[in-house]
Parts: structure tokens; C-alpha cells; sequence
């Protein structure tokens, strides 16, 4: 029986799960784009190649297995994206919540049926159909859960809006003692350097007391600053708008001090190590061209 934990981003991380790249199928034609980067990139023809994917994943895993974590995989579906297992599930406290996603996303849920049978099923809970909620929208910060959302009355034109009010008011009713805060987050569908998908797209935390943000990923200037002041401005590493679309925040902790971030991102690199972090550099430039990147592509169930 797994005894699933995770109380915040950052505790040494025990086990999780990290998608998969094999098989990730054709690239998608431009009406099944699901973001506005995806697009961008069927358009230039630069979308990644599945071969140079899974050497990205393979990396990440590496990385994984180095600090002693315990890696399961989704099981292969044929000519199926796999990697972002983020979206479709996540843990709080000691409970496993599987998201409603987009409805042709289902097979994914199903890949991963195997890791969820080694939880006690009454750990483990579905929303009902009206919530939406994925598992990028949910930050973790010990006594606080914040969610990224989107409460623009066009929510539902918006394939880039993955978590409605609904989806906040699930997570309020389920974990009653903690702090949920919501942010409302900046959508766009046909500009990715606008668009935060989910909330771990402009704002993460690492470390203790630290965190990444992208102050024009809010809506709400008060939501920002709620951030701010929580975590103090010099505690801040603030990205700039090209740096969002490279999804500088999305880098993913193994430890309070070891962060795996992407190869190429010198400026956020160079203040995390300035900060004392070690910094798991690895390349993920190809698996970001599908607006997500380390933090995207993991589940992770125990954290100490």
C-alpha cells in the first residue's frame, strides 16, 4: 500500500510519477492544438520529434533515480501524448484527486490506474462533472493550497482555462483547515507569451521561503501582491515575459536545496545556485515547445 504525502512543492521527494514520451503520436493537427505554444509550433514546423522527447524524459528520470526517488511510469498507450501527468491527477495531504480533463485525455488516467490501486480507495476521489480542476492549477505551501483559475465570464471559449470556481469550491469543501487562496490567471488562446495555462506557468515555490513569478501572469494586481507579501519581494526570482513562455516556473524540486531546471535557463540558474541551491541541470527545450516543462510532466505521491 502506498501511503501518499505531499503537503508542499519542496520536501525530499520519496516517489512520483513521471510521464512518458514514447509513442507520443503524430504531430497533432492545428484544430487539436490544446494551447496556443503547441500551435505555434505546428505552424513553424518546429514541434518536437517523439525521439527527442524521450531522451529529454530519460534525463529527468536519471536525475530522479541519482536522489534515490522511486520513478513509476504510465503504462504505453499506442500514438498517445503521456507526458504531462500533472494535469490529470494530483495529491494533497493524503488524498489523490483524480482532475476532469478535457475528455479525450481520459486514456491517461487509465495508464496510471495501476499506481492508483496501491492507494486505499478511500483515499482516492473523482470530482463531479461540473468541477474542473488539474493538477498545474494546485500549488501546495504547507497550511495554504492556491489555485490557479480563470473568472472571466468566457471561461467556457477557453480550451486554456483548466479550472473553474467550481473546482475551487471542491478543494475548500474537501481540505477545510487549510488556507485555499485562488488566483485569477491571464488566458489567451493564440498568444503563449500571454497565456498562463496553470498557475505553476507564472508563479512556484522553492526552497523554504522562496519562489519563481511572473507578475503579468495575474489578472488581480492583489494577487500578486498577496505573493509578495507572503514570501517577501527579495525571496522573489520575478521572470520576464520570455522567460514565461520558456516556463522558467516550472522547474521541480527534489529537496528543499535540489532543484532540476532547464539547461538553458542562465539567469534563474545562476540566482537559485547564488541562493545555495544545487541545480540539476538537464535539457527540456523540446518538451516545452508543448507549453509544459519539469514540473508538468511529474505526479509525485510522497514527499517526507
Amino acid at each position: 500500500m502506498l501511503k501518499i504525502n505531499i503537503n508542499n512543492e519542496t520536501s525530499r521527494l520519496r516517489t512520483v510519477v513521471l510521464g512518458l514520451a514514447t509513442s507520443n503520436g503524430p504531430t497533432p493537427k492545428v484544430e487539436d492544438a490544446y494551447d496556443p505554444k503547441s500551435l505555434e509550433h505546428i505552424l513553424a514546423g518546429t514541434y518536437p520529434i517523439e525521439a527527442d522527447m524521450v531522451l529529454e524524459m530519460e534525463g529527468f528520470n536519471q536525475v530522479l533515480e541519482k536522489y534515490g526517488v522511486t520513478v513509476f511510469r504510465p503504462k504505453l498507450i499506442e500514438n498517445y501524448n503521456q507526458i504531462f501527468v500533472r494535469d490529470i491527477g494530483f495529491v494533497i495531504g493524503d488524498i489523490f484527486i483524480k482532475s476532469n480533463i478535457l475528455p479525450d485525455r481520459e486514456g491517461e488516467l487509465d495508464a496510471i490506474q495501476y499506481v492508483m490501486d496501491q492507494i486505499n480507495p478511500k483515499k482516492v476521489v473523482r470530482p463531479p462533472k461540473e468541477v474542473h480542476i488539474e493538477g498545474g492549477d494546485v500549488v501546495l505551501w504547507n497550511d495554504y493550497i492556491f489555485i490557479g483559475t480563470y473568472k472571466g465570464s468566457d471561461y467556457k471559449d477557453y480550451i486554456t482555462a483548466r479550472t473553474n470556481k467550481e473546482g475551487v469550491q471542491f478543494i475548500k469543501d474537501l481540505f477545510p483547515d487549510k488556507k485555499v487562496k485562488e488566483f485569477d490567471l491571464i488566458k489567451s488562446k493564440i498568444e503563449a507569451r500571454d497565456n498562463a495555462l496553470h498557475l505553476d506557468c507564472c508563479f512556484q515555490p522553492v526552497g523554504k521561503n522562496k519562489g519563481i513569478i511572473y507578475k503579468r501572469g495575474f489578472r488581480e494586481e492583489g494577487d500578486y501582491q498577496f505573493l509578495v507579501n507572503l514570501f517577501g519581494v527579495a525571496n522573489l526570482f520575478h521572470v520576464t515575459r520570455e522567460e514565461m513562455y520558456d516556463m522558467n516556473s516550472n522547474v521541480f524540486s527534489i529537496d528543499t536545496q535540489i532543484v532540476v531546471s532547464e539547461k538553458k535557463f542562465y539567469r534563474l540558474n545562476n540566482w537559485l545556485r547564488a541562493n545555495g541551491f544545487l541545480v540539476e541541470e538537464i535539457p527540456y527545450a523540446e518538451i516545452a515547445k508543448q507549453e509544459g516543462l519539469l514540473r508538468c510532466s511529474t505526479l509525485p505521491l510522497i514527499r517526507e
